[in-house]
């Protein structure tokens, strides 16, 4: 099954942002476009509104006078559904509401011919009941663009329970003709990216309401850390906390209340106080003109200590023995079999986070875990009432030393971007299981969906077979809520052999 031909007339239903954004990606494309919205005068308005975008593109060197001059002409507004008739795909943009979406599919299918591919655009809703309501609902797929639509590159192509393949082939073909990079994806609450990265929020909202740390340390660990592009706090004052939170509660009641998409109570206040984020001035942080930024905690400078003594193997923190070494601080080796740690001339223990808590151990500071220890702007310790002042200002030195800032939080267990990731990868090895989508594809819609620096699955081969489960696991006995505990999935893939039936290897 090929893509739909370039002479196929496209139409998009809905014209808002969305709407118009996928209307412009297929006039690009090459399509004829046809744009209906069911109130009046806003398909013009919408043509307008494209043609001022194909305008800008050319000012850019985006696109040249001559393509833009014959993409205006394939774009026409329509005045009603009947104007759809010839139309080979109809993509849906309309309001968020499984009725409204139904009956405009409904009187969509009376008017189209029946190889015309119905597409919906819903971020939320499930496509097999929007299915439910249309005589044929095998022709109905999901089309999921991200917004910017004509800049974000990833389409989500779901299949609801009634959708043929060759629907959704079509669907993915043509997404792909059209400069887009399309996953394939069951019709799960969330689908991949909506499902996948609720820890993302969830695990730093967790901390700031155990008063491990305030959101600038927290964004700026998983930042400077865990080297995601923004953190969690100023992400949603971009998104729009009650988007945000709209998109957390559908897919927990989805679930039917799974405890792991539990929505935060903190940002729950939030949104009933009014504070929504960049778009009323107010979130988690003050927009307004002239308002200060809050700056992440920084430890004060501490002298390094002259040696370390390493202990076992610090598995996914190993380069950071020969980033100390760089850094001309000396380090011993041992061979141990009772833990992996660092051991500071003081006594106490440098240990990367693993899901315990600093108060079960005497004398130790957990490190978080980065993306890439040499390159990491900053790393995050958590200490707990028992832990020796000199501990702590030394591993608070040691880092220092490698040219890291450190923020110092709360006795935290998993602390910031361990847990977070840990979750993470817990989630998507879980969604691979249970046949949403394959390894390749939730990595692909991860990177290019919400920008993470590596796929779930990329992160869960750099930390090694068993580390994600372990520290949820540990985790799971210091929060027996059921939100951390591992999936049955990362169970299996935490204990299964590295070697393959059949083969021996």
């Amino acid at each position: 099954m090929t893509a739909l031909d370039l002479s196929s007339p496209v139409a998009v239903v809905g014209t808002g942002t969305m709407g118009q954004g996928i209307a412009q990606v297929a006039l690009v494309a090459g399509h004829p476009v046809r744009l209906y919205d069911a109130a009046p005068g806003r398909a013009r308005e919408a043509a307008d509104a494209i043609g001022a975008r194909l305008d800008r593109l050319v000012a850019k060197d985006r696109l040249t006078g001559a393509d833009r001059d014959a993409a205006r002409a394939r774009l026409t507004p329509a005045g009603s559904p009947a104007d759809l008739a010839d139309c080979a795909l109809v993509v849906e943009a309309v309001l968020e509401r499984l009725d409204i979406k139904q009956e405009l599919f409904r009187e969509l299918e009376e008017v189209v011919s029946d190889d015309c591919l119905l597409a919906t655009n819903t971020s939320s809703l499930s496509v097999t009941a929007i299915g439910g309501a249309l005589r044929n609902p095998g022709r109905l797929v999901g089309l999921h663009f991200f917004n910017p639509a004509p800049l974000l590159p990833l389409v989500e192509v779901v299949s609801g329970f009634a959708t043929d393949v060759t629907s959704a082939t079509r669907a993915y073909e043509t997404a792909r003709a059209w400069g887009k990079t399309p996953v394939a994806c069951a019709d799960t609450p969330g689908f991949i990216v909506n499902r996948i990265a609720r820890p993302f929020y969830a695990e730093a909202f967790a901390v700031y309401e155990a008063q491990g740390a305030d959101p600038a340390t927290i964004d700026a660990v998983l930042r400077e850390s865990g080297g995601f592009r923004m953190g969690a706090f100023e992400l949603t004052d971009l998104i729009g906390q009650d988007v945000n939170e709209s998109v957390t509660r559908s897919v927990w009641q989805s679930f039917f209340q799974d405890v792991r998409f539990t929505p935060s109570l903190a940002q729950r206040r939030l949104v009933e106080s009014g504070r929504l984020g960049r778009k009323n001035g107010h979130g988690w942080y003050d927009h307004r003109e002239g308002a200060d930024r809050p700056e992440p905690h920084t430890a004060e400078r501490q002298q390094p200590p002259a040696y370390v003594v390493a202990e076992g193997d610090l598995g996914p923190a190993s380069e950071l023995l020969a980033v100390i070494r760089e850094a001309g601080i000396q380090v011993r080796e041992e061979d141990e079999d009772n833990g992996s740690r660092l051991v500071l001339p003081g006594g106490g223990q440098l240990a990367l986070a693993d899901g315990q808590t600093s108060v079960e151990f005497r004398d130790v500071v957990y490190f978080d875990l980065a993306l890439d220890y040499r390159r990491a702007a900053r790393i995050a310790l958590s200490a707990s009432q028992d832990t020796s002042p000199q501990t702590l200002a030394e591993a608070t030195g040691l880092f220092q030393a490698l040219g890291k800032d450190v923020s110092v939080i709360g006795d935290v267990p998993g602390m910031i971007v361990a847990r977070t990731v840990a979750r993470i990868v817990d989630l998507a090895h879980d969604a691979v299981a249970k046949g949403v989508a394959t390894e390749e594809d939730i990595d692909t819609a991860m990177r290019l969906g919400v920008n993470y620096p590596l796929g779930p699955f990329e992160w869960s081969r750099r930390l090694g077979r068993n580390w994600a489960y372990a520290l949820l696991d540990d985790l799971h006995l210091r929060e027996p809520s059921g939100r951390c505990a591992p999936s049955l999935a990362l169970y299996r893939h935490a204990y299964a052999s590295d070697k393959r039936e059949g083969n021996g290897s």
